[in-house]
């Protein structure tokens, strides 16, 4: 699906999404134009999803992280709970899971009080939902979405 030069571009973005195709051609050894056709082409398969700004959640006032376990009493193959979770603001990701369990989220908020709070309106009013679990981040060592994308080598560059 993707190639070494995609590898190479798609790691320097991980590292910083704001770094210019220029920097990129150089890096890589390639011309500017040619580094933009192949972002271009990895936005348009999908494979390069999107830009974000990392923004650090304690200093605007979200330093509690949580994980929540939810139950629920719908049928198999139904998205009606995802469906209710993904519109929750505080609630960064959903994922359908094997097990007891339905779902686990993960979930960011201001303290305890907007943690009890969110338990109890908005998830526990979804009608689907039976019951939850939650577990209370304590503290942080890695965080990340970058995906590993192997081993890059930028000193095998080509000339132009």
């Amino acid at each position: 699906m993707i190639d070494d030069i995609d590898r190479k571009i798609l790691t320097l973005l991980q590292q910083n999404a704001r770094t210019p195709s220029s920097t990129i051609a150089r890096k890589i050894g390639m011309a500017t134009s040619a580094i933009g056709d192949r972002m271009r082409k990895l936005e348009e398969k999908g494979v390069l999803a999107g830009y974000e700004a990392r923004i650090s959640a304690d200093h605007v006032d979200l330093g509690l992280t949580a994980y929540i376990y939810v139950k629920t009493n719908e049928p198999a193959g139904s998205d009606e709970t995802a469906d209710e979770l993904i519109k929750i603001p505080q609630v960064q990701e959903v994922h359908n899971i094997a097990g007891e369990d339905c779902y686990l989220i993960k979930v960011r908020v201001k303290d305890t009080p907007a943690l009890s709070h969110l338990l109890r309106d908005p998830i526990g009013t979804i009608r689907t939902v039976t019951s939850t679990r939650t577990t209370i981040v304590l503290e942080t060592y890695k965080e990340t979405s970058r995906l590993p994308l192997g081993d890059v080598d930028f000193s095998k560059r080509k000339r132009k």
